[in-house]
């Protein structure tokens, strides 16, 4: 499965404070080593680094791409 931009996906992250933590974003960009993204629990631009996603999964209904 390949994600796009403008794809909502769910991730489960790794934080930096080495925290797992589950979400749901909007990919706004993908990055060599990130991806920018939009969490949508805080409404929040982000950088989450695909060496902390551990698992993804495309959110259905929600692609725009």
């Amino acid at each position: 499965m390949k994600m796009s931009i403008g794809q909502t996906i769910e991730i489960i992250y790794l934080d930096k404070a080495g925290k797992i933590t589950q979400r749901k974003i909007e990919v706004n960009g993908i990055l060599e080593g990130g991806l920018r993204a939009t969490c949508l629990t805080t409404g929040a631009p982000r950088i989450f680094l695909t060496a902390n996603i551990l698992s993804w999964q495309l959110v259905q209904g929600r692609q725009y791409a």
